[in-house]
């Protein structure tokens, strides 16, 4: 059988179609979310839905008072920054910050890291916005010996990426990213910062230097109703 898709996904694709085309010019001011509602033929929430993924994914700039913006199409996916890979590079907000600590390591991420469960490591956790909503709950597990020394146990935001954080600092190298990514139920926290109990795309990424060892561990919290994976590869 054929499904439809949602209908705040028939808005996207709408708009996309129109960026895609050049009706919808970068630095166009689109139509406002009554003419859209009018036009389409939906609800304002599926609208406002729609708009809000479309800023998401990169294809328009919304300004509170002002409306949305066409920034054109996103970068290719192939361009594009893996979750985990921007979870690491990018710095923090002032409230980005939710815990940061020592703690005992959970079973699933002490086996990834190759210690035994409940070894003490810093334990950093904070959220993500874009357009002024949560778009995902981020976690970084660290091993003690790497962490020691920076400032990933503090709660203050961190001016730039732990990336360049740890580079600057323990001279850690980073050299590939291994990601998992499943669909699960938020944790009770999980859900309490998201604002909902919907579905999320978990990714469960280790973070390794040039000789294969495990620097790091990454979890993310991925809203579905506002992130999709895509790829794209070569068929030989």
């Amino acid at each position: 059988m054929d499904f439809a898709p949602p209908k705040y996904a028939q808005v996207m694709r709408a708009i996309q179609e129109r960026i895609e085309s050049g009706e919808y010019a970068p630095g166009d001011m689109l139509p406002s979310e009554t003419q859209l509602v009018r036009e389409l033929g939906v609800g304002r929430t599926t609208v406002v839905r729609a708009l809000q993924t479309l800023a998401m994914q990169g294809w328009i700039e919304r300004e509170h008072g002002r409306g949305s913006f066409v920034k054109g199409r996103p970068e290719s996916a192939a361009e594009q920054v893996r979750p985990s890979q921007a979870t690491t590079e990018q710095g923090e907000s002032a409230d980005a910050v939710v815990e940061a600590g020592r703690v005992p390591v959970p079973r699933h991420v002490a086996r990834l890291l190759g210690v035994a469960e409940q070894t003490p490591v810093i334990m950093r956790k904070r959220v993500a916005r874009q357009a002024d909503v949560i778009s995902a709950v981020e976690t970084v597990w660290v091993p003690l010996e790497h962490a020691i020394g920076t400032d990933l146990d503090k709660p203050e935001p961190l001016r730039r990426g732990i990336r360049q954080h740890l580079q600057a600092i323990k001279h850690l190298r980073f050299d590939h990213i291994t990601e998992r990514v499943s669909a699960r139920i938020p944790t009770q926290e999980e859900a309490e910062l998201l604002g909902s109990s919907n579905p999320v795309l978990a990714v469960l990424a280790t973070v390794h230097d040039p000789a294969g060892n495990v620097l790091m561990v990454v979890s993310l919290a991925l809203p579905g109703s506002l992130h999709e994976l895509e790829d794209v590869f070569k068929v030989s």
